[in-house]
């Protein structure tokens, strides 16, 4: 009886072993890489959602601009667990023509003038995996409304 051995002789042995060592931790690293990076594109959805809220709530009257950021901060306290000094909210206003500036003080706003809120989150707040490599960068969202 004829036996064949297989492609590349016995001293293959172990072959498998190596390359699942040597590719692992690409392939783990590349893992974790596509999880961080959903995650900041949920965080910034967030806050993007947050900037909505604060807006919706500049646009009404009798609001404030203390009452605008304290609602983006309950909101992305309780999304995402930061601490309300790590929320940086910024709301400027816009006149419309004919209308005098008030000074991005929403209380002061008119019919039609344009209230833009900006909000800001330091990347290592939200990040899952700790590191240095962002450690700098900020996740912004910013929506623009009308005031009625």
């Amino acid at each position: 009886m004829y036996q064949r051995t297989p492609v590349g002789g016995p001293n293959r042995r172990g072959a498998a072993a190596v390359e699942m060592a040597l590719v692992t931790p690409f392939f783990v690293m590349l893992v974790f890489g596509i999880i961080e990076f959903g995650r900041a594109m949920m965080v910034c959805n967030l806050i993007t959602n947050a900037a909505r809220e604060g807006t919706r709530a500049a646009v009404l009257d009798g609001s404030t601009n203390a009452a605008v950021t304290q609602s983006v901060q309950t909101f992305l306290v309780g999304a995402l667990g930061v601490s309300a000094s790590d929320i940086s909210v910024a709301i400027a206003v816009t006149p419309a023509t004919g209308n005098p500036s008030p000074g991005n003080v929403i209380a002061n706003c008119l019919p039609r003038d344009s209230i833009t809120v900006t909000v800001q989150v330091p990347y290592n707040r939200v990040a899952l995996i700790p590191g240095n490599y962002l450690q700098s960068k900020q996740l912004i969202g910013q929506n623009t409304m009308r005031h009625e």
